[in-house]
């Protein structure tokens, strides 16, 4: 083979390569975990999805457990923390056995007074676990041991107060996070209307009140979730009650929020009964996304990036009942719902520059799905 012949086979072959190797990443699958409380087999299933198509395959459990709810997974994808609803209720820690498979092993696990959390988060040193109490109206913290079970309670506060709802009789714990520096503990109070803030160490996992202590919401709103804008300058809540996104800007010194918006979340012509569930927003920064339960929708905002305000941009179907949980993958191109009541999981493009959301497929089946989270890459 002359010398002309060796350079075009060796470009074939570097093409040939190149070639596979793209295809190969575009079809990187991920792994993402949801949790079912199907009354026949309760637990955690695991199902892969393919960001290059947008496809998810049928989940598979897992593991069983009781009353599985909301979960997190640590930062480096080693442990699964997750709440135990009913009564009592807990929190369950697991150890990922295998990465490819997702297999998970049952650490330990601690009851909790009364009914269980709603939700559960790791702080930003991955030392301790943030459990939002929602029946017993209270938060707490875990250490964890060095295996990544749950260990010393190193902080217990009992919230005390209710609002003008029928619903808020008492306190109700729904969100429990650290800000991006790790040195504040932020809780949405249900019950209380209330967005409290704690001073957060880092170092013996204790809280203690901020002064401010807390944000007032208007009476009858329900704070839910809350989510931080990428810059970390506003945190925007969902009000359960009241169906509507509340915008705040955070003053990282102080620890303290300031509202300066808020917008509905409902059509104007929507009358049934219905309540907001879910928040987020793309890592972009420039939409922001909540589910309703009843109304079956995601609506979707585009955030000003000077002010931070929002402007409706999208209502769409959700594809089936009680919207509750839902996340972006990895890629941030697509966005997965679980339809609580719809017994699916739907799974939705994101345009990256209208931040609107379209389907894709069909939904996968699964009874009762609860929290969606994928697994770190």
């Amino acid at each position: 083979m002359n010398s002309a012949s060796l350079r075009f086979a060796a470009c074939s072959a570097l093409t040939l390569f190149l070639s596979s190797a793209s295809t190969i990443a575009m079809a990187k699958t991920s792994l993402i975990y949801i949790a079912t409380q199907n009354p026949e087999k309760m637990g955690i299933t695991v199902a892969e999805f393919d960001s290059a198509t947008g496809t998810l395959s049928a989940p598979k459990m897992l593991i069983e457990t009781r009353d599985p709810a909301h979960f997190t997974l640590s930062a480096d994808g080693k442990h699964l923390y997750m709440c135990n609803t009913g009564t009592p209720g807990g929190v369950s820690a697991f150890a990922v056995e295998d990465k490819k498979t997702g297999a998970l092993r049952l650490l330990n696990y601690k009851e909790s007074k009364g009914r269980g959390p709603s939700y559960v988060a790791v702080d930003g040193s991955g030392k301790y676990v943030l459990d939002a109490n929602y029946g017993g109206g209270y938060v707490e913290v875990y250490s964890l041991a060095k295996d990544g079970s749950l260990d010393q309670q190193t902080s217990f506060v009992q919230h005390i107060g209710s609002s003008t709802h029928p619903r808020q009789t008492k306190p109700y714990a729904h969100w429990f996070r650290t800000d991006p520096t790790n040195k504040y503990g932020l809780v949405a109070d249900l019950g209380m209307d209330q967005i409290v803030v704690y001073r957060f160490d880092a170092k013996t996992g204790k809280l203690t009140p901020n002064d401010p202590p807390f944000a007032k919401v208007p009476g009858g709103m329900g704070p839910r979730h809350l989510v931080f804008h990428p810059n970390g300058k506003w945190v925007y809540g969902i009000a359960e009650l009241a169906n509507e996104v509340m915008a705040f800007k955070w003053d990282g010194a102080k620890g303290s929020l300031t509202q300066f918006q808020s917008v509905k979340t409902l059509a104007d012509d929507f009358k049934d009964p219905s309540t907001a569930a879910e928040i987020a927003v793309h890592a972009n920064g420039k939409f922001l996304y909540a589910s309703n339960r009843g109304e079956d929708s995601i609506v979707v905002y585009a955030v000003d990036a000077a002010t931070g305000e929002l402007t409706l941009r999208q209502r769409v179907a959700s594809g089936g009942k009680v919207p509750r949980y839902f996340t972006f993958d990895p890629s941030n191109k697509w966005f997965l719902v679980s339809n609580q009541d719809g017994a699916n999981v739907n799974v939705f493009s994101v345009d990256a520059k209208t931040g609107e959301l379209r389907q894709q497929g069909a939904p996968v089946a699964l009874v009762k799905p609860m929290a969606v989270v994928f697994a770190p890459q």
